[in-house]
């Protein structure tokens, strides 16, 4: 996966979708050893995949907090005022 995918949430959902299904065949323990070590290297390919796109969304959660931390409350409104 290049840079610029890994910041869409497809791109994350992809990732993890595929590393479970390596996880269900590696759990099965029908591959041979070097089919397992294959889907293994892609493994931990993809969970480093992951981990970088959980702390891309982290940085921009905090980074959206730190901004919305010293902005002015608004009201809404409520039902009863619409």
């Amino acid at each position: 996966m290049n840079k610029k995918s890994d910041n869409h949430p497809e791109a994350f959902e992809q990732a993890l979708q595929e590393l479970e299904q390596l996880v269900d065949q590696l759990e099965k323990g029908d591959l041979t050893l070097d089919e397992s070590l294959q889907r293994f290297e892609r493994g931990v390919g993809l969970a480093r995949t992951c981990q970088q796109a959980l702390r891309d969304a982290e940085q921009r959660v905090q980074t959206l907090s730190e901004r919305s931390a010293d902005a002015p409350l608004q009201d809404f409104g409520t039902d009863e005022q619409q």
